[in-house]
């Protein structure tokens, strides 16, 4: 380890922090007069110093306190300096209230008079991951009387005045950040505010503020404290933000680390929700979710974004990327919406693109609601949908109901068969992921308060399947063994999906060979299903069957959007002698034990020594000690001693 000394000698000078002449007389009373108009407007509280807020560099970490320091009527200095002899590089730092300690007596005539009374306010920082700087201690009591309505002008808010002139516009890119930034917004209100009269000779333009995030009062400091807590608690928390030129806050994204493991396993397909977005609900939420082994949503990501337009989503979308270390899903799943087309496809071009019929179907009273006839263009349309197994049938229907209605000049039908090719059936497991959380009127500061919640629920409903799939034995309901080589792979609720196939089998009759092409052979399957109200009617299912490799397609397609074969597939193998599934219609994402195998290495831009590969590993150890830990009092007793005595080891760590 490097030697360190202590260095007493600040970096900004240790004279007076109070001026009341020359300059810095003309100065407090601008700020006097500032002051005064400010205060009839709502002016945000600036955050407090909290032991764990990190910042980019020492110059943020002082820039924060000096606005906190301004805003409550003290001045700053840096009272103490820690150095790396060999680099010269300064490792740890106290700021304190510039009445902290005493001047040296002074042999002067007429000396000027004590300022300082010892106080002991102060922060201390130190520097992190050779990086970031974090306060590591803190002190807001004062020993004496402090309060903004004192005008006084201290030093260190006159450089903080001047460098703000001097640098009006921020110019650096967006990049990953780690310390909450809000605090610059207020910095940069309380310069143009301050000096609104100045704004206005140079010309500086006026912030747009239809593009950004409404905060309301209190969501700021809700959205701040969040991030406090998320990035101490969450190592692998990640997020960025998104400022504007002026300063207000445009978009915000995070990931916890849950979320980005969780998309190790489960980067196949990601539905994109944006249905705060589409009904305009106050709370602008954008949440990735992608589909567990249980077949339940889990979160991927989400975000707030200020404006509903292709620039506002290319920005999520590559922060989501960067968070994922570039790794692009198989299939994203979005509302039919023109934005969200040209923005996935500048974003993500490998992936494919799909709509979901469930968000395009929940917009047909709007789009139709209006027509002569509607109660039966939405039946046809229903029937068109739902229940056409071939191209031409679809055809057929859709042409008979435009038709038939006179809807050859309706926009939004012909942009629907236009992008008809995109149109995938539902997934219940896709729904909104904080479907129960957030309604029309939900506020940012409410949104926070439940988002622990959630996530909690979502996480112990997946712990809790687990458990159940691991330790559960299923009750067969058949004596097909389709059902018994399927109750020893899949989770219990895929398993119970695929059990209804395999008890639909019964319901399939007449199955036959129709035609022959090599070893490709063609049959077609019967099955009695359920239409409008309790009828139904016999419909009949092609099923192609190549008898080499055993592959398989039905015409139903459930495999293709399931993941697991269906009651027509499974009759024709039954037929042709076969006990068991292929091993390629089992797909390894449907299996109990799929998380405790499957480690991610589809992608180079995946670090294998990164955090997000580390979160992934060691969640797959973990998980056999939180699932034994659970299953009596005494190993629950152990588990919990020995984790005990893991983290005092990393907290000695951290301490070195």
């Amino acid at each position: 380890m490097d030697k360190v000394c202590l260095n007493s000698e600040p970096v900004f000078d240790m004279v007076d922090e109070y001026e009341g002449d020359g300059e810095g007389e003309g100065d407090c009373s601008a700020m006097e007069h500032d002051d005064e108009t400010g205060s009839k407007h709502s002016k945000k509280e600036p955050p407090l110093p909290t032991i764990g807020l990190e910042f980019d560099s020492f110059d943020e970490a002082y820039d924060f306190y000096n606005i906190y320091a301004k805003e409550q009527g003290f001045g700053i200095r840096v009272s103490n300096s820690w150095f790396r002899t060999k680099k010269k590089e300064r490792y740890r730092a106290k700021l304190s209230c510039s009445s902290a300690g005493f001047k040296k007596k002074s042999e002067a005539n007429n000396p000027r008079p004590e300022t300082r009374t010892g106080c002991p306010a102060m922060v201390v920082i130190r520097l992190v991951d050779s990086k970031r700087w974090r306060i590591v201690e803190v002190e807001l009591e004062h020993n004496h009387q402090v309060s903004p309505q004192i005008k006084r002008f201290y030093k260190s808010h006159k450089k903080m005045i001047l460098a703000a002139r001097k640098a009006r516009l921020p110019t650096e890119p967006v990049t990953e950040i780690h310390t909450i930034k809000l605090y610059r917004t207020a910095a940069m209100d309380a310069v143009s505010n301050g000096f609104s009269n100045v704004s206005e000779r140079e010309g500086i333009h006026q912030p747009d503020h239809s593009k950004h995030l409404e905060l309301k009062e209190g969501d700021a400091y809700a959205v701040y404290n969040f991030f406090c807590r998320m990035k101490l608690t969450n190592p692998n928390f990640f997020y960025l933000m998104d400022f504007d030129d002026d300063g207000p806050l445009k978009n915000v994204f995070w990931a916890d680390a849950r979320s980005r493991a969780a998309y190790g396993y489960f980067s196949d397909t990601v539905a994109i929700d944006t249905t705060c977005l589409t009904n305009k609900y106050e709370l602008p939420l954008i949440s990735f979710v992608g589909v567990n082994h249980h077949g339940q949503s889990v979160l991927l990501g989400c975000g707030f974004l200020g404006h509903k337009s292709v620039e506002y989503f290319v920005w999520i979308f590559r922060a989501w990327l960067k968070c994922m270390l570039g790794h692009q899903p198989q299939v994203i799943v979005t509302d039919q919406c023109k934005s969200l087309q040209i923005a996935v496809s500048e974003v993500f071009p490998k992936a494919r693109h799909c709509f979901c019929l469930w968000y395009i179907m929940q917009r047909v009273p709007e789009k139709l609601g209006g027509l002569r006839g509607f109660e039966e263009i939405k039946r046809q349309l229903n029937k068109a949908v739902y229940n056409s197994l071939k191209i031409i049938e679809f055809e057929t229907s859709w042409t008979e109901m435009i038709k038939k209605h006179g809807l050859g000049d309706n926009k939004w039908l012909q942009t629907l068969y236009e992008e008809r090719k995109q149109w995938v059936p539902e997934n219940e497991s896709l729904n909104a992921f904080f479907d129960g959380y957030v309604h029309k009127h939900t506020s940012f500061k409410e949104f926070v308060d439940k988002y622990d919640l959630a996530l909690y629920r979502k996480h112990l409903k997946e712990a809790t399947a687990d458990v159940q799939s691991k330790n559960s034995s299923f009750e067969l309901k058949t004596r097909c063994n389709f059902e018994v080589q399927l109750s020893k792979a899949y989770t219990k609720e895929i398993f119970d999906k695929f059990q209804s196939e395999v008890e639909g089998m019964y319901s399939c009759f007449n199955t036959r060979q129709v035609t022959a092409n090599g070893p490709i052979i063609t049959y077609i399957v019967k099955e009695r299903v359920e239409i409008e109200g309790n009828e139904k009617e016999v419909r009949s299912y092609e099923v192609l069957f190549e008898t080499n490799q055993v592959d398989i397609r039905c015409i139903c397609s459930l495999f293709n959007y399931k993941g697991y074969l269906c009651r027509h597939a499974l009759n024709v193998l039954n037929y042709n002698g076969v006990e068991e599934v292929p091993s390629r219609y089992i797909l390894r994402r449907w299996c109990k034990d799929f998380k405790f195998q499957h480690v991610d290495l589809g992608s180079t831009d995946i670090d294998v020594y990164g955090p997000v590969y580390r979160q992934s590993h060691f969640h797959n150890c973990a998980v056999p000690i939180v699932e034994g830990g659970a299953q009596s009092e005494e190993q629950y007793k152990i588990a919990l001693h020995e984790l005990q005595e893991l983290l005092n080891k990393f907290n000695l760590v951290d301490d070195s």
